[in-house]
Order: structure tokens, then C-alpha cells, then sequence
């Protein structure tokens, strides 16, 4: 008895195995955030609009590649990937057009972005301010998470310790400006996509927050200041019970790190609050309508694991942009789990689940013995540079791909479960692709904006942005001042290149 209440505890109790909040879904359900962005500005708003009327209540948004590394969009290496994996951001004025008619005092925004998460947050303030709200009271998330970049993603720019201070940057400036706003999402989900085990999508990623809080308090941040606004994404995969074993295992190792090295007097410091996101990597181009399975009974996992907020991909994502129908289809699987299903009026219908929980205890053997390893090469940001994770993931991605490949692994539409008309070949309808005008017409608005502002004032606040990263004072102020004048992502990414170097 003394050992399930050191492990498993109360709900709403330390360690949190069983859930942040006493009551969970009863008081609350968790948001359901619908992660959307493509084509320019104005067609992700209308999106966005259909998303709030269809019942979503927060929104995520999925920036182009270009934007998510540093390009404009009339930049060369931005060329035939405007507007395709996200949408296009080249300047306040488009981040204006995106939540246009969307009042960001009461709508609560994740941003899924991170090398230039402090020129999207500098915009979105700008965008508030311009609407009439107490900048204060904005809520939302900057995933801001680079070391997963070097990990599992690849749109770092900056060297790891130049990205690092920039995410320190964030957490300061946000302390003393935006007291409701998550300073940076610790993101296990991009490298689970990667190909991770379970075991290393949490270690690696708990890793990845300790690292932060370090680099947090070397700044001369307070524990308090940071932890209660830090935020984690998970993935959850296909193993539906290892799911929520991974999801209770790493609150609680969480809570005990975070106590054992900080000893934080806010509670709340030790609370693993977390956004999910159903596999994609799990989706299939064949059978895709068994996709919709596969995310419903991933959904049903997160909620039993306890979830903060949660998307659900829709069953045409391995083929392509979400259709809206397939979209629509995604956000009423989380409306049926919380509505009809009944889990949601349980506070933990698992707890006490022998197996679960001895399942929990041998994904945690698996955590803490990588946390031996990351911690004798001399941390993750050393470990990172010595390439450890990053080798242990592409391992375990190819033993899975030959499991795969032996059939030991059975995948229902390409190994498995074969519709012998179709042979391996899916069945889909019309798959939602970008226009290709639309790179034109975000370069045609990025050179009007260019020819009509104030070029003396660009220089000038570039000018000041320079000064400040060189003599290492917080970047948020110039950035900030750098957007109202209408300088582009593109034009400040240039001027800190210039100063930090490419890694």
C-alpha cells in the first residue's frame, strides 16, 4: 500500500501519476486544438474560422517551411515551398490577415514554431495590440523547443548555444510581459515521428526540459518563473496501453526530477502539463479510412493518460493537405470521446490496473537509464552535439523498418489485411493540394509591403537588433519594435545569422 501510494498517489496529487488536476475531465475537458495552416495567410483564416464554428476551442498554427527557417517567401531557397507545409508569415501584415475577425482576447493560440519562435511571438503581440487587447491577457504557446531540432526535425539556424539563448529570452520577456502565456512546448512528438521508441520519445524529451530549466537558471531565472509555464507535446502512437503507461510514467518522473534538483515552492512547478497529436507517421496512403480508427483509439489513449489539450489528424494526411470533410471527420472523433463515450466522466478509469502499472515501471527502468547515459556524456545539449540521441533514434527506426519489412510487424493496408482488388494501392478521392499561384501572390504582397514602408526606420530597428545580440542583452524588445516597423522575418533572421553563424 505504501508503494502504490508513493507511485501512483491521488489524482491531482504528487507524483501526478495519475493525472495533474483532482477532478480531470469532470471539471474541465481538454481542448481540443485542431493544428491547421497552408497556403497564405487569408485561406488558413478562413480555416480557421469553419474550425471555431465547427466546435474547436483553440487553434494551432502550422507555418511553411521557410517560415519555420528563417526565408521570406521571395527568398531562393524558399521556391516551390511557400504556403505547403503550413502557412505563409513574411510580416506582421500577414500575421494581421491570419486572425483577422479572430479576437486573440479570447482565443487561446499554439504556435508550432521554433528557430523564429521570438519573431512569430513579436508578431502575434503586435497583432493583439493592433485589435485593442491588454497584451497581458493574451494566451497561447510557443512550441520554441530547439534542441528537438538537432534531434529529430532540422530547421535549427543558429549553433545550439545561440538557440539557447534565445529560448532563455523568451522565458524572461514573457515572465515580465505575458504572465499567461507557455514559454516553450517540449516536444517528444517529432521524435517519435522520427522513428523513437516509447521509452526514448520520454527520455529524451524530459531530458530536453531539464536542459531548459538549466539553461533558465543559469540566466538567473527562478524555477517558479519558468517551470509553471512550460508545456510538453507528446505523440501517441499504436500500442494503446504502452501509450498510457508512457503518458502516467512521465509525470511522474517528471515531478520527481524537477523536485529533486529545484525543490520549486510553486507546486505547479512539478506538474507535466502536456498537448498530444496522434501519430501521423502511423497513417497509411493504403485503406486510408482504417486511419480513422487508428486515430480514434490513439485519441481514446491520450485521454486515459490524461491529457491537457489534444489534435487528431484527419484520415487523408498521409496522401496529403487535409480535405475539409477528412478535417471535420478528425475534430468529431474528439467530440464523440468526450460526449458520448463516457471516459471523460471517470476521473482515472485505468487506476489500478496491475498490468498497467508494471508496464509503467518498466517504461521508467528504460527513462532512467538513458537519464544515467545523457547525464555521464555531460547533458543533452553535449549529447546533442555528440550526436547520442540522434543515433539511438535512427537505430531503433531501423529495426522497426525491418520488422516491418519481415512482416513480424503487421500494418493493416500494406503488409496485412490486403484488399486483393486494390493489391497494396489505396482509394482516395481528391487530395486538397496548394495552388501554385499562391507563391505568387504572397511574393507580389511581400514587395508591395517592401516599397511601401519606412525604410529609414527598418534600418534603424535592424540596427538595434544587431546591437543587442551582440552585446547579449534580451532580443524581444528589438525584435518587437523590428515587427511594428514592418521589418520581415527574413530581414531579422539575416541580421542574427550575421551575428551567431549557421550551424
Amino acid at each position: 500500500e505504501a508503494g502504490y501510494l508513493e507511485n501512483q498517489g491521488f489524482p491531482g496529487q504528487f507524483p501526478f501519476t495519475r493525472g495533474i488536476h483532482a477532478s480531470m475531465y469532470r471539471a474541465r475537458l481538454w481542448t481540443m486544438r485542431q493544428y491547421a495552416g497552408f497556403g497564405t495567410a487569408s485561406d488558413t483564416n478562413r480555416r480557421y474560422k469553419k474550425l471555431l464554428k465547427g466546435g474547436t476551442s483553440g487553434l494551432s498554427v502550422a507555418f511553411d517551411l521557410p517560415t519555420q527557417m528563417g526565408f521570406d517567401s521571395d527568398h531562393e531557397r524558399a521556391k516551390g515551398e511557400v504556403g505547403r507545409v503550413g502557412v505563409a508569415i513574411d510580416s506582421v501584415d500577414d500575421m494581421e490577415r491570419l486572425f483577422d475577425g479572430i479576437p486573440l482576447g479570447e482565443v487561446s493560440t499554439s504556435m508550432t514554431i521554433n528557430s523564429t519562435a521570438h519573431i512569430l511571438l513579436a508578431m502575434y503581440m503586435v497583432v493583439a495590440k493592433r485589435q485593442g487587447v491588454e497584451v497581458s491577457k493574451i494566451r497561447g504557446t510557443v512550441q520554441n523547443d530547439i534542441l528537438k531540432e538537432y534531434i529529430a526535425r532540422g530547421t535549427y539556424i543558429y549553433p545550439p548555444k545561440e538557440s539557447l539563448r534565445i529560448t532563455a529570452d523568451i522565458f524572461e520577456f514573457c515572465r515580465d510581459n505575458l504572465p499567461a502565456w507557455n514559454t516553450i512546448s517540449v516536444s517528444g512528438y517529432h521524435i517519435r515521428e522520427a522513428g523513437s521508441t516509447a521509452v526514448q520519445e520520454v527520455a529524451f524529451t524530459l531530458a530536453n526540459g531539464l536542459a531548459y530549466l538549466r539553461a533558465a537558471n543559469k540566466r538567473g531565472l527562478e524555477i517558479d518563473d519558468v517551470a509553471p509555464r512550460m508545456a510538453f507535446f507528446f505523440n501517441c502512437h499504436n500500442n494503446f496501453l504502452e501509450e498510457i503507461a508512457k503518458f502516467r510514467v512521465a509525470r511522474r518522473i517528471w515531478a520527481r526530477l524537477v523536485r529533486a534538483e529545484f525543490n520549486p515552492k510553486n507546486e505547479k512547478s512539478l506538474k507535466l502539463r502536456f498537448h498530444t497529436q496522434t501519430a501521423g507517421s502511423t497513417l497509411t496512403a493504403q485503406q486510408p479510412l482504417v486511419n480513422i480508427v487508428r486515430t480514434g483509439t490513439q485519441a481514446l489513449a491520450a485521454v486515459l493518460g490524461g491529457t491537457q489539450s489534444l489534435h487528431t489528424n484527419a484520415w487523408d494526411e498521409a496522401l496529403g493537405l487535409p480535405c475539409e470533410e477528412a478535417a471535420i471527420c478528425a475534430l468529431r472523433t474528439q467530440q464523440y470521446l468526450a460526449f458520448e463515450s463516457g471516459v471523460a466522466d471517470v476521473v482515472d478509469p485505468l487506476a489500478g490496473s496491475y498490468f498497467l502499472e508494471d508496464l509503467s515501471d518498466q517504461i521508467e527502468v528504460g527513462v532512467l537509464d538513458y537519464f544515467e547515459k545523457i547525464e555521464s556524456i555531460g547533458g543533452m545539449v553535449k549529447a546533442i552535439e555528440e550526436e547520442f540521441p540522434q543515433k539511438e533514434i535512427e537505430s531503433a527506426a531501423f529495426d522497426y523498418q525491418k520488422r516491418v519489412e519481415s512482416g513480424e510487424a503487421k500494418i493493416v493496408g500494406v503488409n496485412a489485411g490486403l484488399d486483393e482488388a486494390q493489391g497494396a494501392e489505396g482509394k482516395f478521392g481528391d487530395v486538397q493540394k496548394p495552388d501554385p499561384k499562391l507563391e505568387q501572390v504572397q511574393r507580389e504582397r511581400l514587395e508591395s509591403l517592401k516599397n511601401s514602408r519606412d525604410s529609414r526606420k527598418i534600418e534603424d530597428s535592424l540596427e538595434k537588433l544587431k546591437n543587442a545580440a551582440k552585446e547579449e542583452r534580451n532580443l524581444m524588445p528589438s525584435v518587437i519594435e523590428a515587427v511594428e516597423n514592418r521589418a520581415t522575418l527574413g530581414e531579422i533572421s539575416d541580421v542574427l545569422r550575421a551575428v551567431f553563424g549557421l550551424y
